[in-house]
């Protein structure tokens, strides 16, 4: 039987964000109508009070929890403790206040940051347990697990319906492209695109180049996102990636040809690389609940370049 997102009352937690704007778009073409996202200077949901007052104002049928504390290399570096606190706190008690107020279904986003180091490629669902994280994001990598448990243990207790994803690294038009918080793609771009308007002769790129990831597009993220929530039940995790993975010295020369910049690349092999490796196994979305990524990854990346280009003006 069809799901019916007009009869839903859907509160989408980090909505105004990057996903959010594509899950939202998701959600009113598949006839969501009673759709509520949250600002945070209106509800702080790392505080309980405001997770309270977003289910007594809201009184969703449906949460989609997005939001996140996050951002790339240096700044899981800089923020451990805060990254952890706050991403704990927020899930924690958005599925807490949810099983108090009977709450129908929240489907939670949980992070490949959450994944062991050192990790059989691809990663499958199973080793999550198999190891600790690479060090730089391991405090918001494990907070997110912290979901997978919770969701888990709820189950098993209380009969809570709750679903835990894992995405690989998103990326899209509206990324994050904020040199000092953004991820890799956005930051690739925006150093390109500048360095080729002032007619720089190179850019310096973090690390060697040896290390490799998985990216997906945002568009097709929320889609993964939508179909668990209409046919995922269980509290099992389950991996949305686009099943493939590039190492960052391929990556850079290719975001630098669809930027056109010209110049030398040079890597600064005094900062870290992160994990080494990153490739999630998609099998398991596509056989419980039929997804799979349909967005070819130079086809994203051109659109991500052209988006930012035509939106430079309006990004600080």
């Amino acid at each position: 039987m069809k799901f019916d997102w007009s009869s839903e009352r859907v509160v989408v937690t980090g909505g105004a964000g990057f996903l959010g704007g594509f899950v939202q778009e998701a959600l009113r073409r598949r006839g969501a109508k009673d759709v509520f996202v949250p600002r945070s200077k209106d509800y702080d949901l790392v505080q309980m009070e405001g997770v309270r007052a977003l289910y007594r104002d809201a009184r969703p049928t449906m949460v989609l929890h997005l939001a996140a504390r996050v951002g790339g290399i240096g700044a899981n570096r800089d923020n451990p403790g805060k990254f952890f606190y706050d991403n704990l706190m927020m899930g924690v008690q958005l599925i807490e206040v949810g099983r108090q107020v009977g709450l129908k279904k929240l489907v939670a986003l949980g992070t490949i940051c959450a994944y062991p180091k050192f990790c059989p490629v691809p990663f499958k669902e199973e080793d999550l347990w198999n190891g600790y994280p690479e060090e730089t994001n391991a405090p918001y990598g494990l907070a997110k697990k912290m979901l997978l448990v919770q969701s888990e243990a709820y189950r098993q207790q209380y009969g809570f319906h709750s679903v835990v994803l894992f995405p690989v690294n998103l990326y899209g038009p509206h990324d994050n492209f904020d040199l000092r918080t953004s991820h890799v793609i956005p930051a690739l771009v925006r150093k390109c695109v500048e360095a080729r308007e002032r007619g720089d002769k190179q850019i310096v790129v973090w690390g060697d180049g040896s290390a490799s990831r998985e990216f997906l597009h945002a568009r097709d993220a929320a889609e993964g996102i939508l179909d668990a929530a209409e046919r995922y039940d269980r509290s099992e995790a389950v991996n949305l990636g686009a099943g493939f993975e590039i190492k960052i010295r391929d990556l850079v020369p290719l975001v630098a040809r669809l930027c056109r910049f010209e110049g030398e690349l040079v890597w600064d092999t005094t900062k870290p690389n992160g994990q080494p490796r990153r490739m999630l196994d998609t099998s398991k979305a596509l056989r419980e609940f039929g997804w799979k990524a349909r967005i070819g990854f130079e086809d994203g990346l051109r659109e991500t370049v052209e988006w930012f280009e035509a939106n430079r003006g309006s990004i600080p």
